[in-house]
């Protein structure tokens, strides 16, 4: 495990639940609880450049099941309202008082899960404000890339056993622009992050979150226009998948968004 893994694993703990245990990160400080939900593949390792600008915030971060440092059962249905219960136990178990979320990727969509059931008066803990980043809340307004329409597909289950390293990297590295490169360090933490417990070997079944965003569209999008606290977003202009198509989506879904 490469030494910035290893570092950020020894700052965290794990904690158990039905599902499995999660690895979980948290910092005490002054104000509201700052929430971090990470995307996909990743985990909340990606959060690790953030904490320091939080200037001594209270913040919580974990990751999902089936990811990072978190337990990675198979054959599991993993679902993203699963992963809302879980975010919900680690929440109640270790934040007092209200709370800030700030999602990314996949995590938007657990987060606007949150926002649904926060409508609906069964929210479990005080959510006060969130902030969705760069997610493709509005899959259709996405420009998903091949390998995420591989592993949605038949094929899936063999690209992901044959996964490795280099094709990992190759694909990743897409995601990151002409003035931040993806570095050879970075791939190689990322990578033992994915490939921990077999992971990469499931990223067929993780990707389901794609069909949910699609199953649970109303829902979502719904408590998107609806919910009646704080809701900003902030976006990078150059995702090649969540593209400003999706943040202009959002936008319209609520025009009074930060």
């Amino acid at each position: 495990m490469p030494p910035s893994v290893s570092e950020w694993r020894a700052g965290g703990r794990f904690v158990s639940t039905n599902a499995g245990r999660l690895f979980v990160r948290s910092g005490a400080g002054d104000g509201p609880t700052v929430l971090l939900l990470h995307g996909y593949p990743s985990s909340s390792f990606d959060y690790r450049g953030v904490i320091p600008h939080l200037r001594g915030r209270t913040y919580l971060t974990l990751d999902f099941l089936g990811f990072g440092l978190s337990d990675k059962p198979r054959p599991h249905r993993y679902s993203l309202l699963e992963q809302a219960d879980l975010v919900e136990q680690v929440v109640v178990s270790h934040a007092d008082g209200p709370v800030v979320c700030i999602a990314h990727d996949m995590g938007t969509s657990v987060a606007t899960e949150l926002l649904a059931r926060d409508l609906e008066g069964r929210l479990s803990f005080e959510l006060a404000s969130a902030v969705l980043t760069n997610g493709s809340v509005i899959l259709e307004r996405a420009s998903l890339r091949p390998i995420q329409k591989i592993l949605r597909g038949p094929l899936g289950p063999v690209v992901a056993r044959f996964a490795n390293r280099g094709m990992f990297a190759r694909g990743f590295a897409r995601l990151f622009s002409d003035d931040h490169p993806l570095s050879a360090e970075e791939a190689d933490a990322q990578w033992a992050l994915m490939s921990y417990n077999n992971g990469a070997k499931i990223a067929h079944l993780l990707i389901s979150y794609l069909d949910e965003r699609v199953r649970y569209a109303a829902r979502w999008h719904g408590a998107v226009r609806d919910w009646p606290k704080p809701l900003s977003f902030l976006w990078g202009l150059d995702d090649p998948v969540a593209t400003t198509a999706v943040l202009d989506g959002l936008r319209a879904l609520r025009p009074g968004a930060g």
